[in-house]
């Protein structure tokens, strides 16, 4: 059943209902507990799959009810404590209080379900699960600032909310971001940045050394003394970049960039450039989504700074790397003439506008686009390139389900191509979140 997105009280005519007593039956995505109850299916934040609990009702709709958890009455044995004080108030994770192997297993059983009743794609194979450090891994985080009891506060949005959850430590920032969130912390508690800086963005580089920040202010001119204030207190600050709220305005302080090492690669990487968030996860996901391929041609979408252009430029005669964000493509171009590789080339343009016009049939391509997945054009355009594989990295379950269905067909209707393998990338722990890798061949 799809999940409502809506979180906020229904005005519904329906009689209110009174709190009651459910058992809970399985985690879907979105960090939710799935129950029923007089006909109605509910939904359980921080809830566990087997557990029954007394709830309280604070959404109703015609078909769904969502609820709190006012009581745990006979709670799950894979139930353990939160690390983190500030779990089940701050929105950023879903499941500390469930026992790491449980939130993997988890995570693998709801892909699996996506995508059979999302996309009709029925894969009974294995998903070969990868995991890493629990905490301690996020290499970026954004904080917002807020006034609480009157005073500015810096920290997370509460869960399904605009209310600020002030935080001083966070377990699943690096050691340099949770140090970096204690520093910050202390300068808006002594006035020291302005009131109008009201979110901040933190990214350290795989060392967990050489910070990025950036600074969103509703005036540039409220800068003042804020880049060496914030160049005192925050060892590694490498490079500093005030973006204004209205009118695009941008100031910024240092090289706009730092450099990220994967491997035996060396990354540029911009400001405003994606890159992913799990610090030690980068060097299986680039071996697991390039491998041994190699060839005449790689068409890389959604291509970032590169992280998976430059390997492939090592092993393939050719390869065209496309991205959107002209940001992202400074530091595309640059990383490619870094590579050595023999013929790598960077198109600024999206994925259905590139394949538009190009006609050359690639062995091998990869696709890593945001939560919002592939456009249909450019699913279609691949189809007709007829590519002998395609290696699909996924942020979000369900529009990778109607993608595959694109392209993998059903077990009624089989398409182009068939599944090789599934993977699973666990580099959002203690949240819902999942990365998936769908490697796809093209039927002879």
């Amino acid at each position: 059943m799809k999940k409502p997105h809506s979180r906020h009280a229904s005005h519904t005519a329906a009689p209110k209902i009174a709190p009651f007593d459910v058992r809970l039956e399985k985690l879907i995505y979105g960090g939710e507990a799935l129950a029923h109850h007089d006909g109605a299916t509910v939904f359980v934040p921080l809830g566990l799959a087997g557990e029954l609990v007394h709830v309280e009702p604070v959404e109703q709709k015609k078909k769904f009810i969502r609820v709190r958890i006012a009581k745990v009455l006979e709670p799950s044995a894979n139930r353990i404590e939160p690390r983190c004080r500030h779990f089940g108030t701050c929105g950023g994770c879903h499941y500390q209080n469930l026992a790491y192997p449980e939130q993997v297993r988890a995570k693998a059983e709801i892909l699996r379900e996506t995508l059979g009743r999302i996309g009709r794609v029925k894969w009974d194979g294995p998903i070969a699960t990868h995991t890493f450090a629990e905490f301690a891994y996020r290499n970026r985080a954004q904080w917002k600032i807020r006034r609480v009891a009157g005073a500015p506060r810096i920290g997370y949005f509460q869960a399904g909310s605009n209310e600020l959850c002030p935080a001083e430590e966070c377990p699943i920032l690096s050691p340099r971001l949770e140090e970096t969130l204690r520093v910050l912390a202390d300068l808006v508690a002594q006035g020291q940045l302005p009131a109008s800086v009201d979110e901040i963005e933190a990214f350290v580089d795989g060392e967990d050394n050489r910070l990025l920040l950036n600074v969103s202010i509703a005036k540039l001119e409220d800068e003042r003394d804020l880049p060496e204030t914030l160049r005192n207190s925050l060892p590694g600050l490498e490079s500093l970049l005030f973006l204004q709220e209205r009118g695009a305005r941008m100031d910024l302080h240092g090289p706009g960039y730092i450099h990220y090492r994967v491997g035996e690669h060396n990354y540029r990487v911009g400001h405003l450039s994606f890159f992913q968030t799990h610090r030690s996860a980068l060097e299986t996901i680039v071996s697991s989504v390039v491998g041994n391929r190699q060839g005449k041609l790689a068409l890389d979408f959604f291509a970032g700074v590169g992280l998976f252009s430059v390997p492939l430029a090592q092993r393939f005669a050719r390869v065209v790397a496309v991205e959107s964000s002209p940001a992202a493509m400074r530091d595309l171009e640059f990383n490619l003439q870094q590579s050595g590789g023999a013929s790598a080339a960077a198109k600024e343009a999206t994925a259905e506008e590139f394949l538009q016009k190009w006609h050359d049939r690639p062995e091998f391509v990869v696709l890593d686009p945001p939560r919002a997945g592939v456009h249909e054009a450019a699913l279609q355009r691949l189809l007709k390139l007829a590519p002998l594989e395609i290696a699909y990295l996924s942020c979000d379950p369900a529009t990778l389900a109607r993608d595959l269905a694109a392209l993998a067909g059903s077990d009624a209707a089989p398409g182009q191509y068939r599944i090789g393998d599934v993977q699973l990338f666990d580099i959002f722990p203690q949240t819902f979140h999942m990365e998936a890798l769908v490697r796809l061949e093209r039927r002879t």
